[in-house]
């Protein structure tokens, strides 16, 4: 079996939710162990994991970013090497990511080249986020590259294809939690209590005229509610209810008008239904902007590869904290095709392996040719 499959398999067996990656990072710090110290040196950070490539005549930093955690579901595959943590699983591909940047790794420790490089292995990109306090590190100041690289796989997208574009690339995401305290009492005497049933319902629906009426037709904007949990027992009205969902915007302008609507139309939830009401955002991930010059010159070079497909896609809602690292140093990311039947998130994805030695040759090369020259 291919090393670096090998390598995955393992890593899918200990997912880990953020900055609790303590086994992940254990093994990522061993295998880095074992390759040439020579041009190595490597610093930790919480569960994070920084490692310099020292060129041999250096004028700039190369980046490459893997994200490391897992999420809190259940896996449903079958195969042999499924996740031995309950409740956890890679079923977002960080797997794949750390298992193609050992690889990337692996071939510069062996070989450097006349830039340095700076691999990033990242916690908590699913929450409550990594990328902005890792990149305002003591390390990152010391050692901020040039540029910066990143991948993310694919389910929809077949085997040795990549797919990217110039600008944004992934939309601006924040989450979203509202509280409603009211008056409960007894469901024979409705008049004497203030239902945040009924509040919450109500609310729910009047958030959802806010993409309709007030966001730009031309831009795109969603406000998703995907839980909603109010009352205790049926004959009783409740007091409490809260909403959790989700805002994604293709524009920073579009995220604060969404922002400031929510919380007009939960002023007046809380004149209407005489409650009290708390609004929390939780994790915010910037948009995911692709510098025009770099990704322009990376699709083309990577066009000339002969078992590479290039496909210029449609920015997505999905996000990614990565964002935040674009915001500082011009780089990119884009999609790795891995040819799953079940999408990202979902507790049957199976990601073709074959794609981990197609992304570790793309990169190689590309790293190599922007690295000597």
């Amino acid at each position: 079996m291919n090393k670096f499959v090998s390598i995955r398999r393992d890593l899918h067996q200990i997912p880990e939710l953020g900055f609790q990656e303590f086994k992940t990072q254990q093994y990522l710090l061993d295998y880095i162990a074992t390759l040439p110290q020579e041009r190595l040196e490597v610093r930790t950070w919480r569960t994070g994991i920084f490692v310099k490539v020292h060129g041999v005549r250096p004028t700039k930093m190369i980046a490459y970013r893997a994200d490391m955690d897992g999420l809190p579901i259940e896996e449903e595959t079958d195969v042999p090497f499924r996740s031995r943590h309950e409740g956890k699983m890679h079923a977002c591909g960080h797997d794949f990511h750390m298992s193609i940047a050992l690889g990337v790794l692996t071939h510069f420790a062996h070989h450097p080249i006349r830039d340095d490089l700076l691999f990033i292995f990242q916690p908590a990109e699913e929450g409550p986020g990594g990328a902005l306090p890792m990149l305002h590190s003591d390390t990152m100041k010391e050692w901020m590259p040039d540029m910066i690289v990143a991948l993310h796989i694919a389910p929809e997208y077949p085997v040795g294809t990549i797919a990217t574009k110039e600008g944004l690339l992934f939309a601006n995401t924040s989450e979203l939690f509202i509280d409603l305290k009211g008056k409960g009492g007894h469901a024979a005497f409705p008049h004497l209590a203030n239902d945040m049933v009924v509040a919450a319902c109500a609310l729910v629906m009047q958030l959802q005229s806010i993409v309709s009426r007030n966001v730009d037709p031309l831009d795109s904007a969603v406000i998703t509610i995907g839980k909603l949990t109010s009352g205790t027992v049926q004959n009783v009205i409740a007091e409490h209810a809260r909403l959790e969902g989700t805002i994604r915007t293709l524009s920073v302008a579009s995220m604060e008008k969404v922002k400031e609507r929510i919380e007009a139309i939960v002023r007046g939830i809380e004149a209407a239904y005489q409650c009290e009401a708390t609004i929390d955002y939780g994790s915010m991930y910037h948009q995911v902007y692709n510098d025009e010059a770099l990704t322009a010159e990376f699709m083309s070079f990577a066009e000339q590869l002969p078992d590479i497909r290039v496909i210029r896609c449609k920015e997505a809602m999905t996000g990614e904290d990565f964002g935040y690292m674009l915001a500082e140093i011009p780089g990119f990311m884009f999609w790795l095709g891995v040819d799953s039947p079940h999408g990202l998130h979902h507790a049957k994805l199976t990601p073709d392996e074959r794609a981990i030695d197609k992304a570790i040759a793309l990169l190689t090369s590309y790293i190599a040719w922007k690295g000597n020259n």
